[in-house]
C-alpha cells in the first residue's frame, strides 16, 4: 500500500514547471535509437544521432526513411512531413556534438558496463542544464544515475519496440531524480503522442517484469519437449489471442536482450522462478540472436521463417 501511494505522489510532480526542450541527442542508431529519433524528429525536435560508425548512422537513417514512407503510404503523414522530419536528424560524430542538447537519451545495448562508459564519456560535453535519460529495459535507474555527474537530472525512458508503432513509454525515476526532471520528461513524452506508465525502480520495471518471464517459460516449454516452436507459438496466438507467439516475439526482441533482462531479474530479485532457461543461454552462445542475425528460434535465411527446433 505505501508503494502505491508513493507512486501517486510522484505523478503529481508533472504539474510542476518543466524545462524547455528543443534539441535532443540520442546515443545508439540501432533499432531502438533510430526508432526514438524517428518519433522525436516527427514531433518537431532537432535530433543529433550518435553511433560508433557513420555506416551505423546511415543504416539507421535509411530505416527511419523507409518507416516514415510506410506511414506516408497509410496517410498518417505527408511527403513534406517526412522530408522535414528527416532534415531535422543529423549525425553526431562525437559526444561533443551534444553540447547544445537539452536532453540526451542513451539507447545502447542492454549492458550496464557499456552504459556506464557512455555516461562517463558524456559528462564533459553536456551543458549544465541538460537532462539525461536511459532507454534501458531492465537496469536500475538509481544505479545508472549514480554513475553520472547529474543523478538529479537523470530518468528512465523505456520506449517499446517498434517505437513508431507502440504507444507506451515507461517513465522511471531513480532515488535522486528531481521533480522538475520528472515533469520535463513527462511533458516531452506526451509531446511525442505517447502514453506514459509510471514504474517504480525495480528490476525490469513493469512490461518486462511480466513479459520476459512468459517468454522464458515458453523457452522452457520448448526445452522440456512439451511442444515444438510451431506448436508453442500457435497455441499462444490462437489460444490466448496474442498477435505474435512468444518465441517469434523473442526473435523480434533479440535473444541476447531477452537473456540480459532475465539475468537482471534473476540477480536483482534472487528468485529461482527468474532463472534463464539453459536453451536460451545456448542460443545466445551460438550467436543465434533472432531476426537481427537471421537465426534464432526461427531460421530467417529463406523466403519464409522456418522453426529451428
Amino acid at each position: 500500500m505505501p508503494q502505491a501511494s508513493k507512486l501517486i505522489d510522484k505523478t503529481k510532480s508533472a504539474s510542476m514547471a518543466a524545462r524547455s526542450i528543443s534539441k535532443v541527442g540520442i546515443v545508439g542508431a540501432g533499432q531502438m535509437g533510430s526508432g526514438i529519433a524517428h518519433v522525436v524528429a516527427l514531433s518537431g525536435y532537432t535530433v543529433e544521432l550518435n553511433d560508433l560508425k557513420r555506416e551505423s548512422f546511415d543504416k539507421g537513417l535509411d530505416a527511419i526513411s523507409q518507416n516514415m514512407a510506410r506511414q506516408v503510404a497509410k496517410g498518417l503523414y505527408s511527403d513534406a512531413d517526412k522530408d522535414t522530419a528527416l532534415s531535422r536528424i543529423s549525425y553526431a560524430e562525437t559526444y561533443a556534438d551534444f553540447r547544445d542538447c537539452d536532453l540526451v537519451i542513451e539507447a545502447a545495448t542492454e549492458n550496464e558496463d557499456l552504459k556506464h562508459k557512455i555516461f562517463a564519456g558524456l559528462a564533459a560535453h553536456l551543458k549544465p542544464t541538460a537532462l539525461l535519460a536511459s532507454n534501458t529495459s531492465s537496469i536500475s535507474i538509481t544505479r545508472l544515475a549514480a554513475a553520472t555527474d547529474r543523478p538529479e537530472d537523470f530518468i528512465g525512458m523505456h520506449f517499446m519496440n517498434p517505437v513508431p508503432k507502440m504507444d507506451l513509454v515507461e517513465l522511471i525515476r531513480g532515488i535522486a531524480t528531481e521533480d522538475e526532471t520528472f515533469a520535463t520528461a513527462r511533458t516531452f513524452i506526451e509531446s511525442l503522442g505517447k502514453t506514459i506508465a509510471v514504474s517504480e525502480d525495480f528490476p525490469a520495471f513493469i512490461v518486462n517484469r511480466i513479459l520476459l518471464p512468459m517468454i522464458n517459460e515458453a523457452v522452457y516449454t520448448l526445452y522440456e519437449g512439451v511442444g515444438t516452436v510451431d506448436a508453442i507459438d500457435k497455441a499462444m496466438k490462437l489460444g490466448a489471442n496474442h498477435p505474435m507467439g512468444p518465441l517469434e516475439l523473442a526473435d523480434f526482441i533479440g535473444l541476447d536482450t531477452c537473456l540480459s533482462v532475465m539475468q537482471v531479474l534473476y540477480e536483482g530479485l534472487s528468485d529461482t522462478k527468474y532463472r534463464p532457461c539453459p536453451l536460451l543461454v545456448k542460443y545466445v552462445d551460438a550467436g543465434w540472436l533472432g531476426r537481427k542475425t537471421r537465426r534464432g528460434f526461427y531460421d530467417y535465411r529463406g523466403d519464409k521463417p522456418v522453426p529451428t527446433r
